[in-house]
């Protein structure tokens, strides 16, 4: 078992102050693979202190100081690549090659995007030509507060550490208690490129009293958070007492909308989306809204795929899934599901209980549920989990109606080849993010959601604008 009990604060790992422990567990066995420590309100203060300290001079370093740094990190991230990827198999369950092409490559690609980003951004510029004398300069928001989740963990810590690093922030990174081995690999290659002491620091820790703490302290200037909508509630609280900036990125119920002339991949395409990463991902097609003209062979083909889709061993290679993050989430899918079956949504394929063959671990059949109303469990709650809901629709306005009747909006999906009623559905879908047809969301497009899904943008030129006050100066010469 990794023994992971320091904590990274003002360039050095340290010994914490608190002496209360957890275990990291790996899901596909369900046994302790690591053990690290929750920090508590002195280690926070620490942190903060020396994120404080750090700021009044890494706020004014420059531009070429921070890309020099940035540059460096990436080839350090690159050397410890299959580090990451092993990490995040062993912590939240990840197979192999997904771990390794996905969750570790994602992580590299925004360090890239941030670098190109950082180099074109113009942190000083004039109003316009109308008015010469008068300039907008951007600046670093302060100490920020990062706080990360399990599900994509070196994809979300790279969203949040690379935009503050190069918008000139310092910060406490607080990642997921159930899955923070990655998270503490790029703290060391942090200290391997020797970041300005007090920059980053890392404090492990959970939501009720470490990331309190944080979220709570008063030399914390943002805070940006990854996690549940309703975490995301509790920290706004914590938030709006002292007016902290709050960028959220919060849950997601996305449909996908499939109308009868789309491309002969369609069907498959979206239940694999749904059920890739063992459907914990925020974005995922969670809704699949089909046309009743196809509705019949649309359930045939999803009955066919989903049996047929494989659940196995993280450890192994292959395209498989693997096994949900914890107990406790193997036991609400489990809930939800049973819950589904309870509604009258006919059960396609999986169902309660694990897979054959996989006793051990937190292992999730694929299901598919169909003929789901929209006023369903299944269909209103982030599930979490590989479970896909099928609802039929008749017309364009009726689909649009139903993917905009969720309390979400994060990323919604469309499957057509008519290019005007792509456009007309996308402009009306009430969701941050539109999908076409399996094209994807580019690396740097802004990322995040309209409604419950959250507050403000990542990734790209937006990402990094999260971390900057614009000041207005009036009298330039």
């Amino acid at each position: 078992m990794l023994d992971k009990k320091n904590f990274y604060i003002n360039g050095e790992w340290v010994k914490p102050h608190s002496s209360e422990e957890i275990k990291v567990i790996d899901p596909a066995t369900e046994e302790n693979c690591a053990v690290i420590t929750l920090g508590n309100k002195a280690d926070i203060d620490n942190a903060v202190n020396a994120a404080k300290d750090a700021y009044e001079s890494w706020a004014f370093s420059s531009k070429e100081e921070r890309i020099g740094l940035l540059e460096k990190l990436y080839e350090n991230y690159k050397k410890r690549w299959a580090d990451i990827a092993e990490a995040i198999t062993l912590e939240m369950g990840a197979p192999k090659d997904f771990a390794t092409k996905l969750q570790a490559g994602t992580g590299a690609s925004h360090i890239k995007s941030f670098i190109r980003y950082l180099k074109n951004f113009e942190f000083e510029k004039p109003l316009g030509e109308h008015a010469p004398n008068q300039r907008l300069i951007y600046e670093p928001k302060g100490v920020c507060a990062l706080i990360t989740p399990w599900n994509w963990p070196m994809n979300q810590v790279c969203l949040k550490v690379m935009p503050a690093i190069a918008a000139g922030c310092t910060m406490v990174l607080k990642p997921s208690e159930l899955a923070p081995l990655s998270s503490m690999i790029l703290a060391e290659i942090i200290d391997e490129v020797k970041f300005p002491k007090g920059v980053f620091n890392l404090v492990n820790g959970d939501g009720t009293t470490t990331g309190d703490a944080l979220t709570s302290h008063p030399d914390i200037n943002m805070i940006s958070f990854t996690g549940s909508t309703r975490a995301g509630a509790l920290i706004s609280q914590n938030a709006a007492k002292d007016f902290k900036r709050v960028s959220l990125e919060l849950g997601g119920k996305g449909a996908n909308i499939i109308f009868n002339d789309a491309d002969p991949e369609a069907i498959e395409r979206g239940a694999l989306r749904c059920f890739r990463n063992s459907g914990q991902s925020c974005n995922a097609p969670t809704r699949m809204l089909v046309e009743k003209s196809m509705y019949d062979e649309a359930i045939g083909r999803l009955k066919k795929y989903t049996e047929n889709f494989e659940v196995g061993d993280p450890k192994k290679e292959g395209e498989h899934i693997g096994p949900v993050i914890s107990e406790t989430q193997y036991n609400k899918i489990q809930t939800l599901i049973q819950k589904g079956i309870d509604e009258g949504a006919k059960l396609v394929a999986g169902g309660t209980g694990k897979p054959d063959g996989l006793d051990k671990g937190y292992f999730v059949k694929p299901t598919v549920f169909a003929d789901v109303n929209n006023e369903m469990d299944v269909a209103r709650t982030e599930i979490f989990g590989p479970v896909l809901s099928v609802i039929p629709f008749e017309t364009e306005e009726e689909a649009i109606k139903i993917a905009n009747d969720t309390s979400y909006g994060l990323t919604n999906y469309i499957q057509t080849q008519d290019s005007e009623k792509v456009q007309r559905v996308a402009r009306k879908l009430r969701s941050g993010m539109v999908d076409v047809n399996g094209a994807g969301i580019a690396v740097d497009a802004p990322f995040g959601g309209f409604k419950h899904s959250g507050i403000g943008r990542e990734a790209g030129e937006h990402g990094l604008e999260e971390f900057l006050e614009v000041k207005a100066v009036g009298g330039w010469s």
